[in-house]
């Protein structure tokens, strides 16, 4: 099976129903070019203090969640919904939230952010999200029609353990919705998902925030879709923009064959000695 997906690239304010809008705008654009899976990049709603994020946390079928749901719908496409902060079991945290929606609106997935930021590196990235942020418990694999999709969130990147127990769960696709900064952006962005879609033989969705989203905040960008070959199939420009590429899953399915890395894997000898 083939289709068109995009990668959506904003820049997420402190502004939510600007930055709702704008999501929006560019959802109605790539279903306008023939996209019928368009994906959002991490923090959809709110780039600013993750203190003032709190305040915007809400439950799954609250008025953000449901916006993005009525946009998916009325543009009939697949939309993964980037990231909501959705209320947490304390006021102190909230998850962060990927949401899947079906051409109809429905919930097809939600996924937590499993690994969260808490780094320290200059260049104004420095943060710590475990403190306002509360950590998801488990992997969302979602089985449409769209393929097998695993996903994730940003920070799980660095964690191949995740993508690999989504490939052995047979995920042809693996959505990465994303806000890098700069720094780690300009030098492990592009590596990193080659990497994750090569050794798990699937493509990558990837899309992100860019450009300058708060006084201290600076995004990366570089949203791109990568193929389960490692290739780069489409990228957007520094700026607000999506891009386009095929999805073709009897690519993933063929590659797999000719490749069979999972069969190949020796798990019972990885074990240290001495």
């Amino acid at each position: 099976m083939k289709y068109v997906a995009a990668v959506c690239q904003l820049t997420t304010t402190e502004d939510a129903d600007a930055s709702i809008a704008s999501a929006e705008a560019l959802v109605a654009e790539a279903a306008a070019a023939g996209a019928r899976f368009v994906a959002l990049p991490e923090n959809v709603s709110f780039m600013g203090s993750e203190r003032a994020k709190l305040d915007l946390a809400e439950s799954l079928d609250g008025p953000t969640f449901a916006r993005l749901a009525k946009c998916a719908a009325d543009h009939g496409v697949f939309l993964l919904a980037g990231t909501l902060p959705e209320r947490g079991p304390s006021a102190q945290r909230a998850y962060n939230t990927s949401v899947l929606y079906g051409p109809d609106g429905r919930t097809l997935a939600v996924y937590r952010k499993i690994h969260l930021f808490d780094v320290s590196l200059g260049e104004g990235a420095t943060h710590v999200e475990s403190r306002t942020v509360e950590p998801g418990t488990a992997p969302t694999l979602a089985d449409c029609e769209l393929g097998k999709i695993g996903l994730t969130v940003c920070y799980d990147l660095r964690f191949p353990d995740l993508y690999r127990t989504y490939f052995r769960a047979g995920a042809e696709l693996l959505t990465v919705p994303s806000a890098f900064t700069v720094p780690t952006g300009r030098d492990h962005w592009e590596v990193l998902l080659r990497a994750r879609a090569i050794e798990n033989q699937a493509y990558v969705i990837a899309p992100a925030q860019v450009g300058k989203n708060a006084e201290k905040r600076q995004t990366y960008g570089r949203s791109m879709i990568v193929d389960p070959w490692g290739t780069v199939v489409a990228q957007c420009v520094d700026e607000v923009s999506f891009a386009l590429a095929t999805i073709d899953l009897e690519r993933v399915r063929t590659l797999r064959q000719r490749l069979p890395c999972l069969d190949h894997e020796r798990r019972d000898r990885y074990g240290l000695s001495g």
